[in-house]
């Protein structure tokens, strides 16, 4: 394919284009053939990158925004009060075919909210989700939903699930290990949307549904793909992330706590900090919205430097496998032709409804 271009939303995240600017140069220094458009108040981000020297400025365009969403608003006053915010003008490019994808570190619910609006879904998927790698002790399991569906119908639970198989199958698994994260693994475990996603994916042709995994199981690699809804996956996600920070703090603590332990500390440091480097999140940052009609990718709002690189990466490799046309293909048969199948039965319509 020709050369990537990445919209980045500029004015988005915590900390906005003092993070994102330098990011971005960073990623346009380390792959040569990216082009990026950063997108947001001209005179901000023209001061900002004069600071750097040797930008090559032929792969790099500045788009003036108006407008900035803020971390806090509502959706609806995202969609209807600000046209000319950096985030829409940013997945406008991308409908327009002036970039092959976006990335934001803004608002979530916005992010989705416009991205829907803008870009449209691919046939047969009711709402996207987003997706991120997560590490196991093998390598990674692709988890989804992690926050845009904090209820999810077993329909929807049932999509994630082909989605998410179809997004492993261009990373190069031939057959990706497809489970459904619940609080158990027999089948008469979890709510009736889990219940009735499990049936779904059990009809489902060409797909390697594992059945139901647990928490445990996921992190020991025991599955390629896992599902749930939003509200189950973000706190995972969050939890996680938590997690890895502390047993680092409490080993480095522990280290230091007496003399024979700074020596042992000492010859243990390297694998510690190795270990330490292997887990962090920022490195895994990038959560992609799959099932739209375009690639959108968004970056946790609260990273650094390093994190929203990963984010750009994140959005070039999904460009590299042309993701969307990959889904489409795939979708069509597999939702579209399944929920005629299924359309006289009550397990796709159980659960709650999506959320804003």
């Amino acid at each position: 394919m020709s050369a990537p271009i990445i919209a980045i939303d500029a004015m988005g995240g915590d900390f906005g284009p003092h993070c994102i600017v330098p990011a971005s140069l960073d990623c346009l220094a380390e792959s040569p053939s990216l082009h990026l458009a950063l997108v947001g108040q001209s005179s901000v981000l023209e001061e900002l990158v004069s600071r750097y020297k040797g930008v090559d400025r032929s792969r790099l365009l500045i788009v003036h925004a108006e407008e900035i969403i803020g971390m806090d608003e509502k959706p609806a006053q995202a969609l209807r009060g600000k046209p000319q915010s950096s985030m829409r003008l940013a997945l406008e490019l991308v409908r327009e075919g002036r970039a092959h994808a976006c990335v934001s570190a803004g608002n979530t619910g916005a992010l989705m909210a416009l991205a829907r609006l803008v870009l449209k879904t691919l046939p047969g998927v009711d709402r996207p989700a987003m997706m991120t790698a997560i590490p196991t002790r093998e390598g990674t399991c692709l988890l989804l939903d992690l926050g845009a569906n904090v209820d999810c119908s077993a329909e929807q639970l049932y999509q994630f699930g082909v989605m998410g198989s179809v997004a492993a199958q261009s990373l190069g698994i031939a057959s990706p290990r497809v489970a459904l994260l619940n609080v158990g693994t027999e089948d008469i475990k979890g709510n009736q949307q889990v219940k009735g996603a499990s049936l779904l994916l059990q009809r489902a042709r060409d797909l390697n549904y594992q059945g139901f995994i647990e928490g445990d199981g996921l992190f020991r690699g025991d599955a390629d793909v896992a599902v749930c809804d939003g509200f189950v996956g973000n706190i995972l996600l969050k939890s996680s992330e938590g997690l890895v920070q502390m047993v680092a703090w409490r080993a480095e603590a522990l280290f230091r706590r007496s003399l024979m332990s700074r020596i042992v500390g000492a010859l243990a440091l390297p694998l510690l900090r190795q270990l330490r480097a292997d887990l962090r999140p920022a490195q895994y940052n990038g959560a992609s919205f799959l099932g739209l009609q375009g690639i959108v990718v968004k970056s946790h709002g609260a990273a650094g430097r390093e994190g929203f690189r990963a984010a750009v990466r994140r959005a070039t490799e999904d460009v590299r496998h042309n993701l969307p046309q990959r889904l489409h293909s795939r979708l069509e048969d597999l939702l579209v032709s399944q929920r005629s199948d299924n359309s006289g039965d009550d397990v796709t319509a159980t659960g709650g409804s999506p959320s804003n």
